[in-house]
């Protein structure tokens, strides 16, 4: 008898059918004899459509009341899905972030979980209940409802796995593993028996939109392993753990992603502290940078050019227009008809010429590359938004064909 935590998204709970569909799969883990505990996501496009409900009143809520509202998608799930499980004559209990003790910061809309206590549900657990949790959702110190943020439920589902010490942490969803690339986009992608917490970090960081990168970051600390699998299919998935077998082209995957802009700043002056006066400028405001590249310079001057998330492209560009005497750059380009298309693989650190492999790949499909970055388990290049599904199936068929 083990303890599993279970997570299943919003897809998966989306109507009265999958919702009764899903019980199933929890009272069958509960009937082999595992205590189970179960965070759900709000049913199919509930969040979308609470946040229009939001913008017809007031599009300019404050942050805690987007949470208070946003919040209650997930109460819907655990509810009805405890309804299901109640009359299929099982014992079960439904809770919220809060009432599980899902301490977090106060950054509304965004919260990192600071601290779980456990007690509530272990309490049910030793009831013998089926204990249902609101994943996305947690209380801060002034007992206000806090949001995770995007791909929060799966992190609730791992903070919970740690902290009640689970023997798996599996999380359902509408494919049924981790593949080598998108399916959806690349249809001779393989699924992965196993990859390692690090090859799945890199690629959900990288755009790989399986699992959120914050909750495999705190597997990897914790060392949890996971599970991902469809919650259609009933096929055994991926596991993501510290250690996984590596593949004979030492690539686990590649992906892609279209939520990036860059921009370029144009003849600065060619002297100590203006990298990090631009830096610095933009981490104040939280604007993560990503690819950073900077000319050997001509003249006195140089040029800097680096990444950022579209959503964050008009204000970065504002920041470093208005302080532009501070700066001393000509001129500024900006552009978000771009995409960053990446290679991921623990097995790339010890063997030379993969990087390689991949330039060839964009050369005889004849597609440009703007700028490249690598670390010790990654490639990944900059290239034309037009470019991106092409890019990613050369790329995938130059690794994964010659294992077929």
């Amino acid at each position: 008898m083990g303890l599993i935590v279970q997570k299943f998204g919003g897809s998966s709970v989306a109507n009265a059918e999958r919702v009764n569909h899903v019980a199933e799969i929890i009272t069958n883990t509960y009937k082999a004899g595992n205590q189970v505990v179960v965070v759900l996501s709000a049913q199919g496009d509930t969040t979308d459509d609470l946040i229009e409900k939001a913008n017809e009143i007031n599009p300019k809520a404050s942050k805690r009341e987007m949470d208070m509202l946003l919040s209650t998608g997930e109460q819907i799930s655990v509810a009805l899905m405890a309804m299901a499980i109640g009359r299929m004559g099982f014992p079960v209990v439904s809770l919220t972030g809060w009432q599980v003790g899902m301490e977090t910061s106060s950054h509304y809309g965004n919260a990192r979980i600071k601290k779980v206590s456990g007690t509530r549900i272990q309490e049910e657990l030793d009831r013998n209940k089926i204990v249902l949790v609101c994943g996305f959702q947690g209380v801060n110190k002034y007992d206000d409802v806090t949001t995770l943020g995007r791909g929060g439920s799966d992190t609730t589902a791992v903070a919970l796995a740690v902290a009640l010490k689970a023997d798996l942490c599996q999380i359902y969803t509408d494919v049924d593993g981790v593949y080598t690339a998108d399916p959806r986009v690349i249809k001779n992608a393989r699924k992965l028996d196993e990859i390692t917490h690090d090859e799945m970090l890199e690629l959900a960081t990288l755009g790989a939109k399986v699992l959120h990168n914050r909750s495999v970051e705190m597997a990897k600390t914790y060392n949890m392993n996971l599970e991902v699998l469809s919650s259609f299919t009933g096929k055994p998935g991926t596991i993501v753990k510290e250690d996984a077998k590596l593949e004979k082209t030492h690539v686990s995957g590649v992906a892609c992603d279209k939520n990036i802009a860059r921009i370029a700043l144009v003849g600065l002056q060619d002297k100590p502290g203006i990298a990090y006066r631009i830096f610095s400028m933009l981490a104040k405001e939280k604007i993560n940078v990503d690819i950073i590249l900077q000319s050997i310079g001509r003249g006195n001057t140089k040029d800097i050019s680096f990444t950022v998330e579209k959503d964050n492209l008009a204000e970065a560009a504002r920041i470093l227009e208005e302080k532009k005497h501070l700066i001393g750059f000509d001129h500024m380009n900006t552009t978000d008809t771009i995409s960053k298309v990446s290679i991921v693989g623990a097995g790339m650190a010890n063997n030379s010429g993969v990087a390689a492999l991949m330039f060839e790949a964009l050369y005889e499909a004849n597609i440009n590359i703007h700028m490249i970055s690598t670390s010790e388990i990654k490639v990944s290049v900059l290239i034309d938004e037009e470019d991106s599904e092409k890019a990613m199936q050369v790329v995938h068929d130059k690794f994964f064909n010659i294992m077929q």
